[in-house]
């Protein structure tokens, strides 16, 4: 599959495995990397209404238009960073209680505080752990994720 960084969808969308009565909740990953964004993608897709983009101006576009349950953004995207894209969408009454999750490589403690003050809900170091990332992705989508703290498996 060819991927340009225009593109809004990674992957063809899948219908996610719920029942009828359940709502499908959405998921906005914003990722320039095309492996990693696929890989999150194919693994949220089972269970949610995932939207993928690769960068940020096109990821606030993206949450405007659909307002997805939970957004997972990368830090260092073309366009706007991904701190800015928190706080843009975080100042939108909109968006204030949509949890937002950071997975970047940028693991310096100090980039960690500046994205829970943008809004995050959790900060994640790349590389990561699958498992570590949907476990994150159901608790905030619950509500019930703990207070903010960086992990690095």
């Amino acid at each position: 599959m060819e991927y340009s960084l225009s593109q809004r969808r990674v992957l063809p969308q899948l219908k996610p495995m719920v029942t009828d009565t359940a709502k499908v909740q959405r998921v906005l990953v914003v990722e320039d990397d095309p492996a990693i964004s696929m890989l999150i993608t194919r693994a949220l897709e089972q269970q949610y209404d995932v939207t993928a983009v690769a960068d940020g101006n096109a990821a606030v576009q993206q949450a405007t238009e659909d307002k997805p349950d939970l957004i997972l953004l990368d830090v260092n995207l073309p366009g706007m960073d991904g701190f800015e894209v928190c706080q843009s969408l975080k100042s939108d009454a909109r968006f204030r209680r949509t949890p937002v999750i950071f997975v970047t490589a940028r693991d310096r403690p100090a980039d960690t505080i500046k994205g829970i003050q943008a809004g995050a809900r959790h900060y994640i170091f790349k590389p990561f752990r699958l498992e570590d990332l949907m476990s994150k992705v159901r608790r905030a989508l619950m509500g019930s994720i703990p207070p903010p703290a960086a992990t690095n498996p």
